[in-house]
Formats: structure tokens, sequence, C-alpha cells
């Protein structure tokens, strides 16, 4: 009998070998899949944020009560006349809204309560800013962003009533991985 015969014999001398050989070319073959197997499960995988479709579902609904308030106000007046009556134009549609907040702030462990001025929180996950000026800067938006942030609400409306057509002064803004699945 060969030298290969008595090894690839199980229970023949050398049977602990072949059954060696066999593990190792399994843990070779197999061990990048279990590797990758084990990585992605203790990865965090980005969810999506849990009010993402409720926002985007009422940023719908509150885009109709813009309209309306820009169709009945028309261009020109200040952001506060556009604030009183939206917030109106949203109670006729039974939607809750706030238009100021005390929240908590934290900033390397020091933490503070301050009074947040944004314009429209509706439902407590659709932030809405609206403006009266003649060109969105990027200031508006970084403006939003960060109370998107600092409140954690997931899709904020940045709207422009000075447009003559309301639909050219609406900006949406996403927070940044809220709608990643």
């Amino acid at each position: 009998m060969s030298k290969t015969q008595l090894l690839a014999r199980p229970g023949g001398k050398g049977a602990s070998t072949h059954n060696l050989h066999r593990c190792l070319e399994f843990y070779l073959n197999e061990a990048p899949f279990w590797f990758f197997v084990c990585f992605v499960s203790f990865c965090k995988i980005p969810r999506m944020h849990p009010l993402f479709t409720k926002a985007d579902q009422l940023s719908h609904t509150a885009f109709g009560a813009a309209i309306e308030v820009h169709r009945l106000k028309g261009p020109g007046l200040i952001e506060s006349i556009y604030e009183k009556c939206y917030l109106r134009e949203l109670s006729l549609r039974q939607m809750a809204a706030v238009n100021q907040r005390i929240v908590k702030i934290e900033y390397k462990g020091f933490v503070f309560e301050e009074p947040l001025r944004f314009d429209v929180l509706v439902e407590d996950c659709l932030l809405l800013e609206l403006k009266s000026v003649h060109e969105i800067l990027p200031i508006h938006k970084a403006q939003l962003l960060s109370y998107m942030k600092l409140l954690d609400i997931p899709i904020g409306l940045l709207i422009n009533f000075h447009e003559l057509k309301l639909v050219d002064g609406v900006h949406r803004l996403i927070l940044p991985g809220a709608n990643q699945r």
C-alpha cells in the first residue's frame, strides 16, 4: 500500500493527519465567509430614523398647507404673518404644531436648557423654517440642519414665501442617515 493510500484511508496510519488537512482546507475555504458574517453582525448597521416615514408623509400635507397660505396671502409679507397663518392652516388640518421649544443641549458633558426659536415643528417629526427673503442663502439651510440635529428631526422644509410660485422657494433637507434602511 502506498503512503498516499495509507493517509487517505480512514482509521489507517496517518488518519489524524488526513483529518487535519480536511480541517485546514475547511478553514481556509470557509473562514473568510464566517469572518465576514461575524464582522457584519457586530458592525453598526445604519437604520432608518424611526420618524422618517411619518415625517415624509406629513411633508406632503405640510407643503399643501403652505401653498394654501401663499395662495391666499401672496408673496411680499413679513415672515411672522406667514408663520401665524401657517400655524392656523395646520390646525385647520388637525396637525399638531409648535413654534418654539426649550431643549436640552449637551456639550462635552455640560448640559443646559435653551429655548430654541425654530419656526414650526409639526407632529414632533417635521421641522419647517419659513422665510420671506429675496434669495435663500446657504446659512438658511445650515440653520435648519443644525436645528434638525439638535431636535433629532429627520426631515426639514425650508419655505420661502417671497417667491411668485411657492414651489420655487421650497427646499427639503434630510438629516444625514435618516433615510437609510
